[in-house]
């Protein structure tokens, strides 16, 4: 990660008005999905819509710190809970994540902490058994000596199909694939490493691709990067929702799936990075922990 300076602002006014621009995107399609739903125990319901709230970072002295918006839709014919949170902050960060960034190679965070960080993520958990929730978040970094991109997605069958981890998987090996024919392979692995379980001894999905750290010293090329992994989400998820959101399922599948919900849960928050560096940073804890699904259950 190369050293950068202060004028980075028109970068940083790109980058945050994208997730921005995605955000919209993923929201629109989703409550598209919802719409188009006409069969199944939820098709009854009224579609369901986002319910948006804006959000801000707490920061000492009531300075401005950023924040961003909060956007979550919950009890839908689709959705059973899906958020979509983009935010973008600023300030200094404390001494315990000065010494985590620093032992991830990032210098000269004890003598100036500044930082700037702006991303969207997304955490869809679905009523139907049959189809997978899924992860996906985009960000840029930035401090007064060092910036990069992170990001990726994930798949999280509680009954899984091999052609949908296929499918999924064949999205994101082509996003990665026009950028730079090793990506794939290596952030496929990463997000194998990333998303294990150590406690439970599993990974908690079927994978998908994990960067950080991003920086090869042409921003223009990681951005677009970044920015292809995040417009991946619609081509890789939905196919996958579609073919599977109408099959029939029973008690037996929903409790695989509230079962496989608590796996979910116990990864975010004991090992989840972007959990820990939210809650660690004074963001708005309901946006941070977004990702934990309405209903789990363990056994």
């Amino acid at each position: 990660m190369d050293g950068t300076q202060d004028d980075f602002g028109a970068r940083k006014q790109q980058a945050a008005a994208w997730f921005r621009t995605l955000r919209d995107r993923i929201v629109a399609a989703f409550e598209a999905l919802e719409d188009a739903q006409s069969a199944g125990p939820f098709a009854s319901l009224p579609a369901g819509r986002f319910e948006v709230t804006s959000t801000r970072r707490s920061q000492t002295e009531g300075a401005d710190a950023g924040g961003g918006l909060m956007s979550v839709m919950r009890g839908g014919r689709v959705f059973e809970k899906v958020g979509v949170n983009i935010s973008t902050v600023h300030g200094e960060l404390g001494e315990r994540a000065q010494k985590a960034m620093a032992a991830r190679g990032i210098p000269g965070m004890a003598e100036d902490p500044r930082f700037w960080a702006s991303g969207i993520s997304l955490v869809a958990h679905m009523q139907n058994p049959h189809t997978p929730a899924v992860h996906m978040n985009t960000r840029m970094f930035w401090t007064p000596h060092a910036s990069w991109f992170g990001g990726g997605a994930d798949l999280n069958p509680c009954i899984e199909y091999p052609e949908d981890t296929s499918d999924f998987h064949a999205v994101l090996a082509a996003a990665c694939d026009a950028h730079d024919p090793g990506y794939y392979d290596h952030y496929k692995a990463w997000a194998d490493e990333y998303f294990f379980v150590p406690h439970r001894g599993r990974a908690r999905g079927v994978g998908g691709i994990f960067f950080d750290d991003l920086n090869t010293g042409d921003w223009e090329a990681d951005f677009a990067f970044t920015r292809a992994v995040g417009e991946a989400l619609l081509p890789s998820f939905v196919p996958v929702t579609e073919r599977r959101r109408d099959t029939p399922w029973t008690d037996a599948d929903k409790d695989t799936q509230l079962i496989h919900r608590g796996l979910y849960a116990e990864y975010n928050l004991v090992y989840d990075r972007g959990t820990k560096f939210g809650l660690e940073t004074g963001h708005d804890a309901n946006a941070v922990l977004m990702s934990l699904p309405p209903m789990a259950k363990w056994v």
